[in-house]
């Protein structure tokens, strides 16, 4: 048998010479130089305190910050997730007043500042401070609450990130909604799914791969968001700590390198989580997965390669069965011969049709096509 490995008959092996990049190389070399330099001159100049940095990096009260923060961030991104996705759904429902609801909360939280709106959120107790139930207009009232009487500050904090948040991850979701084909949606209802079956099986988690990588930058950019929340009288998170801390030392530099340093760390530990997630989510479409880049697996169809000309002899065809492949020949014709060397295809049903091609070829005088 024919070894499959070896150079095809009347070909020359192609010699691959690596492309030189002489300027991008120059390029790197200066940022390296430039990375280097800073690097030097930061460890050396004085105004940096390292000594300073290196004495709060741990100190209890800046981990105890940096873990409110996390929670700040987790709680506000999966209360933020469930809303997005109800207005998502809300959006792109056929009832107008639902339809409405989502577009006007769209347009109140992504048309005013996060600053402003928790600032709003703090003095929500001042403002209702009692909420009396009953028939507007008559003396007839059912009792009287205090919503935000008991309300801890933190929660409080995660309420008016999450309100926010649920704007921007609204549109998020009803981009993957949008992203997935209408016939999937049209051949889960054929097989007598529900409307809850069809969103929950087929819809959401086929529009997970363009969810996840947005949703990701978000999580990241609430990380950050939630130094805000010192607009609504929270601060206990890191940004906060780490300011008071500056203010009591006079030591404003070192401070802020050790808020950069457990925001950088928290960040890096999200960016892990999201490669695994988006990994798990692009099963099976290769173009999106990360870590198969470009390359992705070989195509199903069991095509093993292509012809180096219209003349190339077939390779890995056994014995006396190989041959070459007439001029002219329609392009079925030759893929429909390499599947068949790779006899795994001999079902494919796109050889039949290869065949079928091939008994219009008037270089086939075989009368069984191009099969071997």
């Amino acid at each position: 048998m024919t070894d499959s490995t070896a150079p095809s008959r009347g070909t020359d092996a192609i010699q691959a010479v690596k492309l030189k990049h002489p300027i991008r190389t120059t390029f790197a070399v200066l940022i390296v130089l430039v990375v280097a330099l800073f690097v030097w001159d930061a460890a050396t100049r004085d105004a940096y305190q390292w000594d300073v940095v290196a004495k709060y990096l741990f100190d209890r009260r800046i981990s105890q910050a940096a873990l409110i923060t996390l929670a700040l961030t987790v709680c506000s991104m999966v209360l933020a997730i469930v809303m997005g996705l109800v207005l998502a759904v809300m959006r792109l429902s056929d009832n107008p007043v639902l339809k409405s609801v989502s577009w006007v909360y769209l347009w109140l939280f992504r048309g005013t500042p996060v600053y402003v709106q928790l600032v709003f959120w703090g003095l929500l107790g001042t403002i209702y401070k009692t909420v009396t139930i009953g028939l507007p207009g008559t003396p007839f009232t059912f009792g009287e609450i205090s919503p935000f009487a008991g309300l801890d500050l933190f929660w409080l904090a995660v309420l008016g990130l999450a309100f926010n948040e649920a704007a921007y991850m609204a549109e998020i979701v009803r981009s993957g909604i949008l992203s997935v084909d209408r016939g999937q949606d049209e051949a889960a209802r054929a097989l007598g799914m529900g409307w809850r079956q069809t969103m929950l099986r087929i819809v959401v988690p086929q529009s997970m791969r363009v969810i996840i990588p947005p949703t990701g930058n978000e999580v990241i950019s609430m990380l950050k968001t939630t130094s805000l929340v010192t607009a609504l009288g929270f601060s206990l998170e890191l940004y906060a700590r780490t300011r008071a801390i500056s203010s009591q030392i006079y030591a404003v530099v070192p401070l802020l390198i050790v808020a950069s340093i457990w925001y950088l760390a928290v960040t890096s530990v999200l960016m892990v989580g999201q490669y695994y997630l988006e990994r798990y989510y692009a099963r099976g479409v290769a173009a999106q997965r990360p870590d198969l880049g470009d390359e992705g697996p070989m195509p199903a169809t069991g095509t093993i390669g292509t012809l180096p000309s219209e003349e190339a002899t077939v390779s890995g065809v056994a014995g006396d069965d190989a041959g070459t492949v007439p001029s002219g020949a329609p392009p079925g014709a030759r893929t429909a011969t390499l599947t068949k060397s790779d006899g795994a295809a001999a079902s494919d049903p796109s050889v039949d049709d290869a065949d079928a091609n091939d008994g219009d070829d008037p270089a086939d005088t075989s009368g069984e096509g191009g099969r071997a």
